[in-house]
C-alpha cells in the first residue's frame, strides 16, 4: 500500500511521517499492495475548538473509497484514532466481500422436482 502523508498549514516532520505509516501497518496488511493512502494533517484556526488537530484518511481500493476524519488535541493522536477507524472499515469491507462470495459458493443447487 502506497502512503502518502500531506500536511495542510502543518509541518509534517519524518517522525510524525514515521508515526502514520507505523499505525496503518495493520491496514496495509489487509490491503493489496496497489491501494493508496492518502492522510492530510490540519489544524482548525478556531479558538474556541479545543481539540484542532484534524487527521484525515482517504484509502482508495479497487471498486470503493473508504474515509475516516478525526479530530484530538494532539496529531499523533488523531492519527491513532482515524488508523484504527480506518480498520473497522476495512475489515468489515472484508467481511461483507467474503460473505457474499461464501454465500454463492454454498447455497445448493436448485432440484428438479
Amino acid at each position: 500500500m502506497r502512503i502518502e502523508v500531506r500536511g495542510r498549514n502543518v509541518t509534517v516532520d519524518d517522525e510524525l511521517r514515521r508515526h502514520a505509516e507505523r499505525r496503518f501497518d495493520k491496514v496495509a496488511r489487509q490491503v493489496s499492495s496497489l491501494a493508496q493512502l492518502d492522510v492530510e494533517l490540519y489544524e482548525e484556526r478556531n479558538p474556541s475548538i479545543r481539540a484542532s488537530q484534524v487527521a484525515a484518511a482517504t484509502l482508495h481500493l479497487k471498486g470503493v473509497t473508504l474515509r475516516a476524519r478525526d479530530s484530538s488535541e494532539d496529531l499523533g493522536h488523531s492519527i491513532n484514532l482515524i488508523a484504527d477507524e480506518l480498520g473497522r472499515q476495512v475489515e468489515r469491507h472484508r467481511d461483507k466481500r467474503r460473505g457474499r462470495r461464501d454465500g454463492a459458493r454454498t447455497e445448493p443447487p436448485p432440484t428438479a422436482s
